[in-house]
């Protein structure tokens, strides 16, 4: 054996080790990315309940848990259905409802002929700064006592500039005033 075999023999080796090492490889990158998956299926969770506030003209307003893809007349029948003053005609029972809202259901308000106050708006809206004591006790929330306080600071103030000055009343805050927010209009 001459002194240029071992070297030859030593790159044929290195050659062909190189082969079978590229080789295995690439088999076994294919096996990796062909081989089924292992171990146990994913299971999908169930989609979470919608959770609703529903309030104003309803028998029992509180949250409740509905089925995904309710809609706004599953959630009246959740609080017991409408109250006899509620104004339907200002609902899309057909309203699909999101996690987290709150459903404020409109009363239906209608003018007294003997104060002679009249209702300026065909949605049913009270003008904040014409209404009576009587007209605000019909709105979700406002008692005789509450209805009374809006118009004495009414009477001390001068009329309502704007609709977030009703947290100026004592007994109204952010709350309430987003319950009353599409039942009265400030002109």
């Amino acid at each position: 054996m001459s002194g240029s075999e071992p070297a030859s023999f030593f790159r044929r080796s290195s050659q062909l080790f190189a082969g079978v090492l590229v080789g295995l490889l690439l088999g076994g990158v294919y096996y990796l990315l062909s081989a089924e998956p292992r171990g146990k299926p994913v299971e999908l969770l169930p989609p979470l309940p919608l959770r609703v506030h529903v309030a104003g003209a309803v028998e029992r307003p509180d949250v409740y848990s509905l089925p995904p893809g309710a809609i706004l007349q599953d959630a009246i029948g959740a609080a017991g259905g409408l109250r006899p003053d509620a104004d339907l005609g200002r609902l899309n029972l057909a309203q699909a409802l999101e996690d987290g809202q709150r459903i404020e259901i409109p009363l239906r308000v209608e003018s007294d002929p003997t104060s002679g106050s009249q209702l300026p708006s065909p949605e049913g809206q009270l003008n904040l700064n014409s209404a009576t004591a009587r007209e605000l006790e019909q709105l979700p929330g406002i008692g005789p006592v509450l209805a009374q306080k809006i118009i004495e600071f009414r009477e001390q103030h001068g009329p309502f500039q704007r609709f977030e000055d009703l947290l100026q009343v004592e007994g109204i805050g952010p709350a309430k005033l987003d319950g009353l927010r599409d039942l009265l209009i400030v002109p």
